[in-house]
């Protein structure tokens, strides 16, 4: 489409090498060893080494990080080079390497853009291995590059004689003809940053948005004038220069814990840089910041959107006649949806741009996220059920700003219907989904609804609440084999179900059975296996195992841990301290019960101690019961997750509840004791 090419371009790029300086670690490092202030504040020349970062063997703040950036620094600016104005971003950083676990930060991979006429090159490249008194350069012809895609390629290098307790150091030039390519810098990594310092001399014909993103605070935070500091040649009058400066300092390490949490772009401490107008030096100014009402302008007449969803009368042909006509409203939409979804085979692919041909996806019966979800557009409107486009971005693609159209933060789009009042999105990529369910990769928080009769409009995505995972065991025992023989019932709800859904569809049912056994703890069997069809829904999935354990009694005390399945194992969060938020993506449910007969000449010695802990104001309840009754003895366990995002500030208090849960279920016993013949 037409829509600010450069600015997607730069957006894409919006996390490029001076942000993230390794593509492989998304989470770029900074470092915490402290110097002096005047040592801090000063360039450091490369090269030169202190003795106390020869001397260190750990980091005092984060004892167990692997290495340590002592110093990062990064300048652009704009210059005249061959008679063209061109941006330059130079780079300076060094590091410590504590052990071998650090060893893969010593391989740099530099990313640089090229359209047909133009590319990025890197210059002036130093890179040197520090150790024991020695250096080992990087030589020219250890520099390779290689072609990543059609506009990207990279230059790769590994510093020599890596061993703990190497410094290495490296420093480069990129002269750009690209100005959306000034896209800002990443202050924090996923090692710790002792010093971090940006500057930036930036002209007024450029102007540019910028935003801090993250948690920590700049240190240094400075934005001066400088007069007639740019004057290409030719030109009568010169421009003055935003000079900026920003510094940040013992930055901590950004410590991931991959579950449970939206994309890390959303929290790292970076600033981004935005090409919002260009002035000329003739007097004419170029707009790359638009609005939504231009977005919405070009998106209507855009062939790879806007036509695409104008394709009513091909579908109409190309579908049952009753498909669109049979039902009222919310009946024809199920089963469009359905149709949609069992027609096509995703390819698994994204994007919202690029080449999308419903016409030509529909006839091969295989297309993209777009192709896919734009024919179900059209069908719907074909059947005369008010449709949008909505595009959002994926979990794992950041939360999008809403200040102002950035199209390049959207990488996904769905179908947005209103029914009798009420709201509906709807993706048919996944066919496991339920209607009005969306997939978990799509779960964040909200998108932009295109509705071209209309302004479009901000819409909050809300997930199934009802997601439960619950299971309903019976255990009995045959005193005369020793053996514990029982069911359980296992019922999936919203999510839940969708999973399990696909997991059985895709195995066979020896497999799925083996994995299920797999891990179940201690020596159990499962003898038969029912998928309970009459009670399953798209949203509902009903199974019974009946199952055996061979020799649990055994003496005159009998032990056994009651959780014959177990949700969570160990505890998912075990950092420290989290600086971000949780989420979970939907609110959830998990439930266990058990009702044991206690077997013939036994009796119940001890059971487990009842628990109730929650956090805050019931955004997660836990609650674990148990009671004993003549000669049965039953336990439930209820885990709620209320909430599906939890602030950050509730972490020490979800860890807590967590590690109740994790106790309950590891280290819960149930203690039979033999009656003797005298009946104690």
């Amino acid at each position: 489409m037409t829509c600010n090419k450069e600015t997607k371009i730069k957006l894409l790029n919006s996390t490029n090498h001076l942000i993230h300086m390794q593509l492989k670690y998304l989470f770029l490092v900074v470092f915490l060893f402290v110097f002096s202030s005047s040592f801090a504040q000063m360039p450091v020349t490369f090269g030169k080494i202190t003795n106390e970062e020869k001397n260190m063997t750990s980091y005092e703040k984060d004892p167990t990080a692997n290495a340590v950036v002592l110093y990062e620094r990064g300048d652009n600016y704009y210059k005249v080079v061959g008679g063209r104005i061109r941006l330059i971003k130079e780079y300076h950083g060094k590091i410590k390497i504590f052990n071998e676990k650090a060893f893969d930060y010593g391989t740099i991979e530099v990313q640089l853009y090229h359209n047909d006429r133009v590319t990025e090159k890197m210059k002036k490249l130093k890179a040197v291995t520090h150790y024991q008194g020695n250096q080992y350069n990087v030589l020219p012809e250890e520099v390779f590059t290689s072609d990543l895609s059609e506009r990207w390629k990279e230059k790769k290098f590994t510093f020599p004689k890596l061993h703990p307790g190497s410094i290495i150091e490296y420093s480069y030039t990129i002269e750009t003809p690209f100005d959306f390519n000034f896209s800002g810098w990443s202050f924090q990594r996923d090692i710790p940053v002792i010093y971090s310092e940006f500057n930036a001399k930036i002209p007024g014909n450029w102007v540019y948005n910028r935003a801090l993103t993250g948690s920590l605070k700049l240190d240094t935070n400075e934005a001066t004038i400088k007069k007639d500091c740019f004057h290409p040649d030719g030109l009568p009058k010169p421009a003055s220069c935003e000079v900026l400066k920003y510094v940040m300092k013992d930055i901590p390490a950004f410590k991931i814990e991959e579950e449970y949490m939206l994309a890390a772009s959303n929290y790292i401490s970076r600033i981004d840089f935005e090409l919002s107008q260009y002035h000329q030096f003739n007097g004419t100014i170029n707009n790359y910041t638009k609005s939504w009402k231009d977005v919405d302008r070009e998106f209507r007449s855009d062939k790879d959107i806007g036509k695409q969803l104008s394709k009513k009368g091909f579908f109409e042909k190309n579908v049952p006649e009753k498909l669109l006509t049979q039902g009222d409203a919310l009946t024809k939409a199920k089963n469009i949806y359905s149709f949609v979804q069992n027609h096509f085979n995703w390819n698994e692919k994204y994007g919202i741009y690029g080449k999308a041909r419903v016409k030509q996806a529909f006839e091969t019966k295989k297309g993209n996220v777009s192709e896919i979800n734009m024919t179900l557009i059209n069908l719907l409107n074909a059947a005369g059920i008010k449709t949008n486009l909505m595009l959002l971005s994926t979990r794992n693609n950041g939360l999008p700003t809403k200040l102002h159209p950035v199209m390049s933060n959207f990488n996904y789009c769905i179908a947005k219907v209103e029914i009798d009042g009420k709201d509906y999105l709807l993706d048919a990529t996944d066919k496991y989904m339920a209607f009005g369910m969306l997939p978990f990769r799509t779960l964040n928080h909200y998108g932009r609804v295109m509705d071209f009769k209309n302004e479009s409009y901000w819409h909050t995505i809300l997930p199934e609440r009802n997601n439960k995972y619950q299971v309903r065991a019976q255990l009995k025992f045959d005193v005369e084999q020793r053996k514990g023989y029982g069911v359980f019932d296992v019922y999936s709800i919203g999510h839940n179900a969708v999973n399990i859904r696909e997991v059985i569809d895709q195995s066979s049912q020896e497999n799925y059975l083996e994995a299920i056994e797999k891990d179940i703890e201690g020596d159990l069997s499962i003898l038969s296996y029912k998928l309970r069809k009459e009670k399953n829904t798209d949203t509902n999935v009903s199974e019974r195992f009946e199952f055996e354990l061979e020799d649990i009694l055994e003496g005159d005390m009998v032990y056994f841990n009651p959780f014959l399945i177990r949700f969570f194992e160990t505890n998912p969060f075990l950092l420290e301290e989290r600086l971000y938020p949780i989420d979970f993506g939907y609110a959830r449910n998990f439930k266990y019960s058990i009702n044991i007969t206690i077997p013939e000449g036994y009796k119940v010695h001890e059971v487990p101690e009842k628990q109730a802990v929650q956090l805050g104001n019931k955004i997660v309840l836990f609650q674990f019961n148990t009671s004993t009754l003549q000669n049965q003895v039953s336990l439930t366990f209820d885990l709620k997750l209320n909430q599906s995002h939890i602030l950050a500030e509730n972490y020490q208090g979800l860890k807590d509840v967590f590690k109740h849960v994790t106790d309950v279920q590891n280290n819960s016993l149930v203690i039979l004791k033999k009656i003797d013949t005298k009946g104690k």
